[in-house]
């Protein structure tokens, strides 16, 4: 039994309009953290809103995408991530102290360098090694953008918020615990096997993780709107923001999951 590339194409028009609308609130959030002396980088932080509110509008009333269009996002999110990158450069030389943590900001970076590759691509598992190890490795990225969201929510939550900081904890240590998997499969998998089983059986096992901690930000989403939650958290759209996120893992573990079926030993 061999198999090829295989690769899984994607909707590129849904895949755009959640990370545009993701991007978008990524200006919005480095705005928020910036010095209130720096309104050079604050205005830029402002245009890049706007004009990827602009694009989403875009994306939201098309059906399909055409060449040109698909340019535009590829020019507009090199240009936020050019933006991001200066950012985190200026926090790395300590040339400016913002309220943003700079593996944040390294944290967003990731996620628009890969939503670029998947625009210039079609799809979910670009050229670089089989279809096994591609698609454990967007299951590397996911658990990596998780396990971060956990230690952001955890140092935003006031320390008298001790019952969610001790979930957080315990889900810190089962996401990490699942990343160094992930990457130790990952290491495997290049070996090029036909079947995979572990791989598979570590994947059902991922789903309800996920689905916890998609959960537990949903509910600090809720008891922020309430004012029922103390915490330095500049805006609820964050927390919404990082539970949509996890949605998103939800959705591309299901066709990793289908896709790794094909990995499977006969029984």
């Amino acid at each position: 039994m061999s198999h090829g590339r295989g690769d899984v194409k994607i909707d590129l028009l849904q895949e755009s309009r959640f990370w545009i609308r993701i991007f978008k609130e990524h200006a919005l959030f480095i705005k928020l953290g910036l010095p209130c002396d720096r309104t050079d980088l604050i205005n830029e932080a402002e245009g890049l809103y706007q004009e990827l509110s602009t694009l989403e509008d875009v994306l939201m009333a098309r059906r399909n995408l055409d060449s040109r269009l698909v340019q535009e996002i590829g020019a507009m999110v090199s240009e936020l991530i050019e933006f991001k990158e200066r950012v985190l450069r200026m926090q790395l030389q300590c040339e400016m102290y913002a309220n943003l943590f700079p593996l944040l900001i390294d944290h967003i970076r990731r996620e628009a360098v890969r939503f670029l590759q998947l625009l210039r691509t079609g799809t979910l598992t670009p050229p670089g090694g089989s279809l096994l190890t591609q698609l454990i490795r967007t299951e590397v990225f996911w658990l990596r953008i998780m396990r971060e969201h956990i230690d952001f929510i955890r140092q935003l939550l006031d320390p008298s918020e001790r019952t969610l900081i001790r979930a957080l904890e315990d889900l810190n240590v089962r996401f990490s615990d699942a990343l160094e998997t992930a990457r130790e499969l990952r290491s495997m998998s290049e070996s090029r096997p036909n079947y995979f089983n572990r791989a598979i059986r570590f994947t059902e096992e991922l789903e309800p993780l996920v689905r916890e901690l998609r959960d537990l930000k949903a509910q600090a989403f809720e008891l922020l709107l309430q004012c029922r939650i103390l915490s330095a958290v500049s805006s609820p759209l964050l927390l919404d923001h990082v539970r949509r996120e996890a949605d998103k893992f939800l959705e591309d573990l299901r066709v990793v999951q289908r896709e790794l079926g094909r990995f499977e030993s006969p029984r």
